[in-house]
């Protein structure tokens, strides 16, 4: 079980899971949990974002960040020092806002954009790919109207041309 890092570290650490895990004859599976912050225009989408990192911080009341110390949340918060956004759409200010408390970096844009965004995890090898909102209902909506059919598109000829994970 991952979180949406970047590509290039979730790859690293995907590769050395496997290495780790072949010598017993595991084959391992992965899942990555991210939330994904829609808007139907990529403007909308990065607008929407700010305000719920706005919200996030008002209700931190100017409280420094909490300190996590598990490692999980330690490279999303490297991946946050290192940039804002990383590769096409992951965005990391959430991650820092909360002191990385568990799935907290977001996959922003229109949801051709972030469905290519996690297309991208499952062909490293994310077989399952979990998605939540910060607008619960209305999120969960768009997310079963547009957003994973998308995914199931490009998965489906990713799948035909290559075989499934």
């Amino acid at each position: 079980m991952l979180w949406g890092e970047p590509l290039k570290d979730t790859a690293v650490f995907m590769d050395r899971v496997r290495r780790e895990a072949a010598p017993h004859g595991r084959r391992l599976t992965f899942s990555l949990s991210t939330r994904p912050i829609l808007g139907d225009t990529e403007e909308r989408a990065w607008n929407r974002a700010r305000a719920i990192l706005d919200r996030v911080m008002a209700n931190r009341g100017g409280a420094p960040a909490p300190q996590r110390q598990n490692v999980g949340s330690k490279r999303l918060l490297a991946a946050a020092a290192e940039a804002e956004v990383h590769d096409t759409c992951l965005w990391t200010a959430l991650a820092a806002a909360t002191g990385a408390q568990g799935n907290s970096t977001a996959l922003v844009g229109t949801p051709e954009t972030v469905a290519k965004a996690l297309f991208e995890y499952y062909k490293l090898g994310a077989a399952s790919l979990l998605i939540r909102g910060y607008d619960p209902r209305p999120d969960a909506i768009q997310y079963g109207e547009e957003l994973i059919p998308r995914i199931r598109e490009l998965v489906a000829a990713y799948d035909a041309e290559r075989g499934p994970l």
